[in-house]
């Protein structure tokens, strides 16, 4: 059986970018707070993955991050492999919320799987890409790399159906729904190889990129040309014509 998150809210919202070590320094409520330390444990991970691989991350390493001791790590996760394969969650789950949501809207299926494809790109910009897409799976025992494994078909099969959904509304044009599915996935599962935080085009603005990419080529033909003949400047009359 698939383990699912028990939070709604993933690591990466809950640090949002500040310093991990605070939830730790703030006001005894704030300490009270067992889910949000456990997400800053595994958003700390993640970035050290990402920076320094898996296996030159050390758990004494992401407790020096967090000032606080190593035993206090073993009180959120039981190993290095488990925040691993909590990294792996962490980084999926917006995926999977986006999907969740789409299903539930009227909207016509490429504007659906617009949203969810802004939001698979920005989950692999993000400090938790590495884990996604670059860590290897023999870094985890059997049955947590067949969680991971699961959790992504779940991501593919649902863009399949929004792709299939397109197709049968005509905001898509037709396609190999398979083969199309792969594409968008490989193109967006290459942005950990390059993307890094700080660079000139944040998270976001490289989602929008990548979706307007996907936009234009998904569109349907006649879409285009119509879009394309209205941003045509209408043509000169020639004197004879004028005349």
């Amino acid at each position: 059986m698939t383990r699912r998150p028990a939070r709604t809210r993933t690591a990466a919202s809950a640090s949002n970018g500040a310093d991990s070590a605070s939830v730790w320094r703030e006001g005894r409520k704030r300490l009270r707070d067992h889910s949000v330390k456990r997400d800053a444990v595994i958003q700390v991970a993640a970035r050290a993955f990402r920076e320094n691989g898996f296996h030159n991350t050390s758990l004494d390493a992401i407790a020096a991050e967090l000032e606080v001791t190593k035993p206090t790590i073993y009180y959120y996760v039981t190993n290095k492999e488990q925040l691993l394969f909590e990294c792996f969650v962490a980084g999926l789950e917006p995926i999977l919320a986006a999907l969740r949501e789409q299903k539930a809207s009227d909207a016509p299926a490429r504007e659906r799987l617009n949203a969810v494809l802004r939001q698979y790109a920005q989950a692999v910009a993000s400090d938790f890409g590495w884990c996604l897409v670059r860590a290897e799976h023999q870094d985890l025992s059997a049955p947590m790399s067949s969680q991971v494994r699961a959790l992504k078909v779940e991501i593919d099969q649902g863009i399949r159906r929004l792709l299939k959904d397109g197709v049968k509304d005509g905001s898509i044009q037709s396609c190999d729904v398979k083969m199309t599915a792969f594409a968008l996935a490989g193109a967006l599962n290459w942005i950990p190889h390059w993307y890094r935080e700080k660079q000139a085009m944040s998270a976001a603005q490289v989602a929008d990129a990548f979706v307007t990419i996907f936009e234009e080529g998904l569109r349907p033909r006649d879409a285009k040309r119509k879009a394309a003949a209205g941003a045509r400047p209408a043509a000169r009359a020639t004197p004879a014509e004028s005349s």
